[in-house]
């Protein structure tokens, strides 16, 4: 935007916070008036950044009296690391972050978060040599396509040959907290395979480990992928519709295959900025829930949004690469584009609504692999998801929107904070976030109860 109209803007919005100070109208009583209003955040270049994107484009930023500067980050640590230092306001983070950092796995520090920014978004890719043994063992359609979801026994057989030969079957995930681990993990686990765990000394995430998780930042994955690096990957868009596109590689499952409308990324602050910045944080909150709302809203927002993020400042992927998810689409094999509807989804369905349950399944999967080490009991998990994530803060940004005319009141939810127990799930195991310790002890592979690494049969 040209400086001179930024100018205008700020001093029309400035002389609009004025002039209701001194209004009669029960309004202006309500009116936000944030103690910060030039913010910085970051984001990693992704699609689901896209929230942050449209509340800049669209000016639903400006709308609250914010002026918001975006930036890119080289990876999620770097990420974190500057939210928590105040060099960035916020960020697009993985839902796992302000949880694992509040906990203090990897890093100490309380983040919170009011805003979920997606449901669904990620999948599994393979290369090319994978895909071809492991099509031997899928069933077809009678399209003569492979029948999805494809479980991860189809990979087993794969994994068994490298095996046998000596060598070792590597994967990447974007960060060890992150739900593309989460997801990966759950899909390998169901399939038979065992992903590995991690442990206070050993913290690779490898220990009794059937394929190989590691670290890979989302924009390198094709290339590790086609170096032969990597044998696959679980990566949000546009890194697996990259390979499609590029060639290299077949995504064989998208995480809405895994566990269907799951929770992905969030916008996080350190508690301390919300503290100090209350009126801000909800200002922040009100914008990004229109962006959401919008984006959702039509199939041509979304056609509008893919040409935002095909820019260098945002994704800086080609636009034809981030449509081919973005707008209800979804390829696997080249030529085996399907309809997904909800493989995005920024908005419906309560998308930005931070469910405790959420957090709660988070922090599961953190004890299932090892990353929290020891039993806790449930009314641990329930008080930490409380910790961290904030509907206060929603409610107050909605309600506002309401007032506004920007929201209608059944757009919110009427939640205790917990969503209803759901078996949506590849493997068909029920998950009730009111009781974490009995969802554990479902699983077959994975930590549970009073186990640790010493008492896994190797």
């Amino acid at each position: 935007m040209p400086i001179s109209t930024a100018m205008t803007r700020r001093f029309f919005l400035g002389a609009s916070l004025a002039g209701a100070a001194f209004a009669s109208m029960p309004a202006a009583a309500d009116m936000l008036i944030p103690e910060k209003d030039e913010l910085k955040f970051g984001f990693i270049k992704l699609t689901d950044m896209a929230p942050l994107a449209i509340a800049k484009e669209k000016h639903f930023f400006e709308d609250e009296g914010l002026y918001v500067t975006l930036e890119p980050q080289a990876n999620w640590k770097v990420l974190l690391d500057r939210v928590i230092t105040g060099e960035l306001d916020g960020a697009h983070m993985l839902a796992g972050q302000p949880l694992a950092a509040t906990i203090g796995y990897g890093t100490k520090a309380h983040i919170v978060t009011p805003f979920s920014m997606d449901l669904n978004g990620n999948g599994i890719t393979v290369s090319n040599a994978v895909w071809d043994e492991m099509k031997k063992h899928i069933a077809e359609g009678p399209d003569g396509k492979p029948e999805h979801p494809i479980p991860a026994s189809a990979l087993k057989p794969v994994v068994e040959k490298y095996k046998a030969q000596g060598k070792p079957f590597n994967m990447g995930m974007v960060f060890p907290v992150s739900t593309h681990n989460y997801e990966l993990r759950y899909w390998l686990a169901a399939g038979g395979l065992n992903p590995g765990y991690y442990s206070p000394s050993d913290t690779s995430g490898q220990i009794k480990a059937d394929v190989l998780l590691s670290v890979t930042p989302p924009p390198q994955m094709p290339a590790t992928l086609e170096a032969g690096t990597i044998q696959g990957y679980c990566v949000g868009e546009p890194w697996n519709q990259q390979a499609v596109f590029k060639g290299i590689g077949v995504p064989v499952i998208t995480d809405y295959e895994i566990w269907k409308d799951n929770p992905e990324k969030v916008f996080g602050m350190t508690a301390k900025f919300v503290e100090d910045n209350p009126q801000t944080a909800v200002a922040v909150t009100k914008a990004l829930i229109r962006a959401g709302k919008w984006l959702d809203a039509s199939p041509e927002n979304r056609k509008e949004a893919v040409k935002i993020l095909s820019r260098p400042e945002y994704v800086g992927a080609d636009a034809e690469v981030i449509a081919n998810s973005m707008t209800g689409t979804f390829e696997y094999e080249k030529g085996d584009k399907r309809e997904a509807p909800d493989f995005n989804v920024f908005f419906k369905k309560f998308a930005t609504y931070p469910y405790y349950s959420d957090a709660v399944w988070y922090l599961t999967q953190m004890r299932r692999w090892g990353q929290i080490a020891e039993e806790k009991p449930d009314a641990w998990y329930a008080e930490t998801a409380k910790s961290v994530y904030r509907p206060d803060i929603y409610r107050k940004a909605a309600e506002s929107l309401i007032d506004d005319g920007e929201l209608e009141a059944s757009e919110v939810p009427d939640t205790d904070g917990y969503k209803p127990a759901t078996a949506a799930f590849i493997d068909g195991i029920e998950y009730d976030g009111h009781a974490p310790n009995a969802y554990l002890k479902k699983f077959s592979i994975g930590l549970k109860g009073s186990d640790d690494l010493a008492s896994l049969s190797n």
